[in-house]
């Protein structure tokens, strides 16, 4: 039964993807991510990962969303909507799929299922998975932690002088 509902997420995922990305309507295309971040909070609630769930939906599903709804608002897409799309590319588009799914799988041939952690299944389970999760990014992690909270912050007072130069 797990089986069937992960493979249900997985294909829902993958067709909500593909309608994303597809999509020639910005606003159903943030509407097709929002179902899309659903059904990857179910495949954390599969994996017993409920903090990591409600994460994705209050985080993903909530605010990054919004945001993408407030950007889609701001922009004028009446006038790319009307520009004439280049079409011409689709060769060399094909040819970069084509490419990174056979990295994809070449690289996938080479995973294993062995667990060569610190931290067990059972351990997990002994002193619950947010916990573990925390103990785990706080220690050991902490330096990559760190230096993606810098990058984020610098984004951030990136975006903030492009949006005011763009104002003035």
């Amino acid at each position: 039964m797990l089986e069937f509902f992960f493979g249900y997420l997985s294909l829902v995922i993958i067709i909500f993807s593909l309608l994303v990305v597809l999509s020639k309507n910005a606003i159903h295309s943030v509407l097709y991510m929002l179902v899309m971040f659903f059904h990857v909070a179910g495949i954390y609630l599969l994996l017993q990962a409920e903090f990591l769930a409600a994460v994705q939906i209050i985080v993903y599903a909530g605010a990054i969303l919004v945001l993408f709804l407030f950007a889609i608002m701001l922009l004028n897409l009446r006038e790319e909507l009307s520009a004439e799309q280049l079409t011409d590319g689709w060769p060399a588009s094909l040819a970069v799929v084509a490419g990174l799914l056979l990295t994809l799988m070449l690289s996938l041939g080479g995973f294993t299922t062995t667990f060569n952690g610190s931290w067990s299944p059972e351990k997990i389970k002994e002193i619950t998975f947010t916990k573990a999760l925390g103990q785990a990014l706080y220690t050991g992690y902490i330096l990559p932690f760190e230096v993606a909270s810098i990058i984020l912050l610098v984004a951030i007072v990136g975006a903030i002088v492009l949006a005011k130069r763009r104002l003035n």
